[in-house]
């Protein structure tokens, strides 16, 4: 789904990852963390989507950087990265960006 009405200048985190293994509870947790984030100071939305292979990429929209330092540094989304390095991830890679210009269609 697409996060909506987003008026720049805004953040993009932008969170692309090779999962490994069973679910083992990384459902559950994405779901919570969504959950979470949208009630954080700042959210604007977010985007997901996963291959059958494992690929995903996760792009949330925040107001400033200081509500994305914010969401990296709170304390339930800590304990999801540190479960995310142990069990879900065989690697990941996260960028953040400041969107000035943005378009939809058709």
């Amino acid at each position: 789904m697409f996060a909506r009405g987003l008026q720049p200048p805004y953040y993009a985190v932008i969170f692309s990852s090779q999962r490994q293994g069973e679910d083992a509870g990384y459902a559950r947790m994405a779901e919570r963390m969504v959950e979470t984030a949208r009630g954080q100071p700042g959210f604007l939305g977010i985007e997901s989507a996963r291959d059958a292979q494992g690929f995903g990429i996760t792009v949330s929209y925040w107001s400033d950087a200081q509500a994305v330092k914010a969401w990296k540094q709170h304390s339930d989304h800590l304990g999801a990265q540190t479960l995310g390095r142990q069990r879900w991830y065989a690697h990941y890679e996260l960028r953040v960006a400041r969107v000035e210009r943005a378009y939809d269609g058709p």
